[in-house]
């Protein structure tokens, strides 16, 4: 739970969130003293055709359910304070003065929370005493409260009531009367379920910072919760499972049949489904693509569903929460007909944030023939003439691997304090990697044939900037190396090196501004080249990539991470990929054999 806001006045937080969407749609007006979000009349056409939609509850849930209003969904939504039921006047005002005098009915839709329903079944009651036909629909798709715990409750209105939305909004808009809207959208909440899980319950805005300690004691790293509600209610069970077991726990709530306290829908291999996963908001889009496949992977292969729409993101909300929910619906037949069934109404166009732009329609729908994702052999690996002792190039570039290992903690130390951190395990991954090669196929008395077999590793294994520059060096040495063989087998000269590798310094200037002095591994790489190819010494240079490596401590960095990250630590430490550098060729040169 992180207790850090921007905004730490809990009503500034949702007055200027629900201002806005009235600034990302201009289609939208808002009713700052009702909290209400409501379509502008100019935007609803043909409104003496159509029945109006009213939802609403507490904020902190956004994009539910004010992100829902727009052309094929909601007409009106009314917000409550950070995860609180509007009150009753407000529903009321909305009712009243919000909506077009000339709709065919009004669609009331609730989550299934005691003061939504409430205040909500207010505004239908209020509705009907105007004359208008009204019906309502409580929402409620929730499995992590069993039916012995939720008694004449029911379950909780969570992530798939967005689907209730999108439909009931879709028919609408095509028209759809009154009590055909009603009807599909109880159809939707009789097919489907949800369960959610979180690593932690969210801080409210305006709450004591205190919670988030108490709540790092309530649920410690290593543990999720199964269950955990919206609002921050507790789950029916603490898990301390990595992500396959816990998406296994979740499947099994929603879809055993065995579980007669939890089987609210029968989904089997054979009906149509489609899947949500929501994001509460807090979690990365890294995580929850890692999330959506093992979710698709659990349910294609240990229940044979496989979904035919598949939707991730933040449809409805908990704040900044570190959790997921999994949603299923069945795609049952409406009877309302061609173009009407229940995956045509989520499939229709619409034009609210709160439903993002998915993939198309045609997308879905057409079929697409296996695709052989295997690589053909690349003729990259060619024979030289250029000789090498295989002992000596094994020994010697092992022992520069080992000391580039070695340095890890000193270049991970330097780049925490000046770049992002991850320089030295870069470096040490690639070397790792290096070392496994060179004991699986040792090499051969052809340099070449090892030497590519060095640079596959460096680009398969090293990212980020130092690992292109290592790539791009790399294989220009290779590409100068040949350059210099002779006709004949002939052994690898310092020489040879040197000006192979000056050739690739040139080369990799194309690609790169950074010279020496602009505090960066050229640093250290460039006097290294330099003294090979000027004295053919490999100890000379390895001694100037010391230097060079020495020098950038106190020296203002002109490109990198470093250039805008605060703080001073570049005055005393040298530049975290020289001195990785310069103690990987130091370890060549210092090898004895």
């Amino acid at each position: 739970m992180s207790a850090k806001h921007f905004v730490d006045d809990p009503i500034q937080a949702v007055v200027t969130a629900l201002n806005s969407l009235t600034i990302t749609n201009p289609a939208l007006l808002f009713d700052e003293p009702n909290k209400t979000i409501y379509r502008h009349p100019d935007s609803i056409q043909d409104s003496d055709k159509k029945i109006s939609i009213i939802c609403g509850g507490g904020s902190g849930h956004e994009p539910g359910w004010v992100g829902y209003v727009g052309k094929g969904g909601l007409t009106a939504c009314v917000a409550g304070t950070i995860f609180a039921s509007p009150a009753a006047e407000q529903v009321r005002k909305c009712v009243a003065h919000r909506l077009p005098k000339d709709s065919t009915g009004l669609l009331v839709l609730a989550a299934n929370y005691t003061g939504d329903v409430l205040n909500f079944g207010m505004g239908a009651e209020k509705a009907r005493a105007m004359g208008k036909n009204v019906e309502m629909v409580v929402m409620g798709d929730d499995v992590g409260v069993g039916r012995a715990k939720a008694g004449k409750v029911g379950r909780r209105g969570v992530a798939g009531a967005a689907f209730v939305l999108k439909v009931t909004g879709a028919l609408a808009e095509m028209g759809g009367s009154l009590e055909q809207c009603a009807e599909v959208g109880r159809l939707v909440v009789n097919n489907v379920v949800s369960i959610a899980t979180s690593l932690s319950r969210v801080h409210v805005i305006g709450k004591p910072r205190s919670d988030a300690e108490d709540e790092f004691e309530r649920l410690p790293y290593g543990t999720s919760e199964l269950g955990m509600g919206i609002h921050n209610e507790p789950g029916c069970e603490k898990l301390d499972t990595e992500l396959p077991q816990t998406v296994k726990k979740m499947l099994e709530q929603i879809l055993d049949q065995g579980d007669s306290d939890r089987a609210f829908v029968d989904i089997r291999g054979t009906d149509k489904v489609a899947m949500l996963i929501n994001n509460f908001g807090g979690l990365s889009n890294l995580e929850m693509g890692a999330i959506l496949s093992e979710v698709w992977g659990q349910l294609t292969k240990t229940y044979s569903i496989k979904p035919v729409r598949v939707f991730s993101g933040v449809y409805n909300g908990s704040l900044n929460g570190l959790g997921f929910t999994v949603s299923l619906i069945k795609l049952a037949d409406n009877d309302l007909g061609a173009g009407k069934s229940l995956l045509d109404l989520i499939d229709a166009p619409c034009n609210f944030v709160g439903w993002p732009q998915q993939i198309s329609v045609s997308m879905w729908d057409r079929s697409y023939s296996p695709v052989d994702q295997s690589e053909p052999p690349e003729d990259e690996y060619k024979a030289s003439t250029l000789q090498v002792d295989p002992h000596q190039y094994t020994k010697q570039l092992t022992a520069g691997l080992n000391a580039a290992i070695s340095a890890e903690p000193e270049v991970t130390r330097y780049d925490s304090i000046v770049g992002d951190g991850d320089c030295g395990t870069g470096l040490k991954r690639g070397a790792e990697t290096l070392l496994t090669m060179l004991e699986k196929c040792p090499p051969g008395p052809d340099l070449m044939l090892n030497f590519q077999a060095v640079v596959h590793v460096v680009e398969n294994t090293m990212d980020g900037t130092s690992g292109a520059i290592y790539a791009i060096f790399l294989n220009a040495v290779a590409y100068h190396l040949r350059q210099l063989a002779a006709p004949t087998p002939s052994p690898v000269t310092a020489q040879i090196w040197g000006k192979a590798l000056e050739g690739a310094l040139k080369g990799l200037n194309q690609y790169t501004p950074a010279k020496a002095g602009d505090r960066t591994l050229v640093d250290a790489l460039d006097p290294f080249v330099r003294t090979l190819a000027e004295k053919g010494d490999l100890s000379q240079a390895a001694e100037a990539a010391r230097l060079g490596s020495e020098s950038t401590k106190g020296m203002k960095a002109k490109l990198g991470r470093t250039v805008y990250v605060g703080g001073d630590g570049w005055k005393t430490i040298p530049d975290p990929g020289a001195h990785g550098l310069s103690e990987f060729v130091s370890g060549l040169a210092g090898w004895v054999g």
